[in-house]
Formats: structure tokens, C-alpha cells, sequence
């Protein structure tokens, strides 16, 4: 899915969510949707968890 239509997607969604549960559906919504959105990119690069919090990790291979 590109930018183009991943916006609008996480739009509507937030927008759903803010309306049939509140504010605090809306935040748990967004923030749920950013550690989606990290968990991805480190799949695409091929980076581990453990790679990814720990800095070292990476220096020593």
C-alpha cells in the first residue's frame, strides 16, 4: 500500500474512532497505528527488536 492511500486509510479510521469512541479511542487508535508503523519498517530493513533497542547489537556483526 503506497502513501496515497495510506493516508486517507489512517484518516478515516482516526475519524471513526474519535467519533463512535471518544477521545481516548482516537489516542489509542494513533498510537497503536505508530507502533504498526515502526514494527513495519524494521520488518522491510530486516532489523531484529534486538537490533533495533540495542545500538550495540548492530556494531558488533
Amino acid at each position: 500500500m503506497n502513501a496515497s492511500l495510506a493516508g486517507p486509510a489512517v484518516g478515516m479510521a482516526l475519524g471513526f474512532a474519535g467519533w463512535f469512541g471518544g477521545f481516548g479511542a482516537f489516542l489509542l487508535v494513533a498510537a497503536l497505528g505508530a507502533v504498526g508503523f515502526v514494527a513495519g519498517r524494521l520488518v522491510d530493513r530486516g532489523i531484529s527488536l534486538r537490533e533495533f533497542l540495542d545500538p550495540d547489537e548492530r556494531r558488533r556483526r
